[in-house]
């Protein structure tokens, strides 16, 4: 007899919104179940630090899909439930609700949650995350009227478009991180340095090499505590200082989790008929020749789909060049590619000058570009970094030879 179980998403992200709409476009036609544990409609991440943060974009322009699209698509959408056990070999999940629900496949999209930060006052009022669209909400409501004293905490890619958009509505800010400059993992020490002067320029307080110790106040923070001691005056803190993969549910099947949900490069988890998609999925990567977990918007837009497509029995190799994107005041920048710690980093273009590519090389490959105020290169960087061809540091940096050129 033929199975009658639904598919079964767990995740009101846009992987899993994306995988539901793939499964309908594939033509899947039987039973589809999405679980969202927040009581939202499914909705994109970057608006919550980007355009709705900084009132340029309505709240409703975050939804992944118009709120009829779900019914007239024939998606069992349950907002505001969470599942909270899986069952791979009895094909089930357990729901917060007390009820069981049978799947005969199942994708994981359970994304991540702001890491905490276990310090001192942390659970005043006025010390906020932003990681939802509630966390959003509250942001926007913070510092909408301008003239608050705004602390930082962490020089991340959240922790400075929070900044920028704080500094836009008229706020003073302050940014401590304990790197020594802002991205400074993720870019190093000359492109963080790049960062640090943009915001610099636009009269943030860049505090760098330095933690926090403590939030001080009463009921609502007041200031904020430096490991050296200082006390800089704070109406409100944001902490971002990164994210964790939401993996408990994985976890209580006695799926294989190693930074994220361990999956192959068709998405497949070590349990059959589970596969796993965005923040939670640390996929075999055939470009790296290992497992990569991204937490980024473009990996979530593009992953969703090919684990949909994987569900659905058709040969899926995921191997998409990792992407990002961020804008700050009249920055706007897109990152393509994993870049290492060792990497030399060569520029065509002055930094000084506010348009400029870097690329980040090993053994004259490159393995990472980021494209500052220059775009529809985006394709050319992208070829570049799959092709691993050599590529002397010259060309690289000569504005006068055509990325398509190098990838040839």
């Amino acid at each position: 007899m033929p199975n009658t179980e639904p598919f079964v998403i767990v995740g009101g992200g846009l992987a899993g919104a994306k995988a539901a709409e793939t499964l309908r476009g594939e033509g899947y036609e039987g039973p589809l179940v999405l679980v969202a544990a927040e009581p939202e409609n499914p909705y994109e991440r970057p608006p919550l630090s980007k355009g709705y943060l900084l009132g340029t974009a309505e709240r409703e322009k975050a939804r992944v899909h118009d709120a009829g699209w779900y019914a007239a698509n024939d998606v069992d959408l349950r907002t505001g439930v969470r599942a909270t056990g899986l069952d791979p070999a009895g094909h089930h999940l357990t729901l917060d609700t007390g009820k069981e629900l049978a799947f005969a496949k199942l994708l994981l999209a359970t994304g991540s949650s702001a890491r905490r930060l276990p310090v001192p006052g942390a659970e005043l009022d006025g010390v906020r995350y932003l990681r939802t669209l509630a966390d959003s909400d509250r942001l926007l409501d913070d510092l909408s009227g301008g003239g608050r004293n705004v602390v930082v905490v962490g020089g991340g890619w959240i922790g400075l478009e929070v900044a920028a958009a704080a500094r836009t509505y008229g706020n003073a800010v302050t940014i401590v991180e304990p790197q020594p400059t802002p991205l400074h993992a993720v870019l190093g020490a000359e492109m963080g340095e790049v960062f640090a002067r943009l915001h610099r320029g636009q009269g943030v307080d860049v505090r760098t090499g330095t933690g926090v110790r403590e939030f001080r106040g009463a009921d609502s923070v007041t200031s904020v505590v430096t490991d050296g001691g200082e006390e800089l005056p704070a109406d409100v803190v944001v902490v971002g200082v990164g994210a964790v993969p939401n993996t408990d549910l994985a976890t209580s099947g006695g799926l294989d989790v190693d930074n994220g949900v361990v999956a192959d490069a068709a998405l497949r988890t070590s349990a059959a008929d589970v596969f796993a998609a965005g923040d939670i999925a640390s996929a075999f990567h055939p470009l790296y020749d290992r497992h990569v977990r991204v937490e980024h918007w473009a990996n979530a837009l593009n992953q969703g789909p090919a684990a949909a497509r994987s569900m659905l029995g058709q040969d899926v190799s995921y191997e998409r060049v990792p992407y990002f994107f961020t804008d700050q005041y009249d920055l706007g920048m897109e990152y393509s590619g994993l870049g290492g710690r060792g990497d030399t980093v060569v520029c065509r273009g002055n930094p000084d000058d506010g348009e400029f590519i870097a690329f980040w090389t090993a053994d004259g490959r490159v393995t990472a570009g980021m494209n500052v105020n220059v775009w529809d290169v985006t394709d050319p960087i992208q070829e570049l970094i799959r092709s691993q061809r050599q590529v002397e540091p010259d060309r690289l940096a000569d504005p006068d030879t055509p990325l398509e050129e190098l990838a040839s």
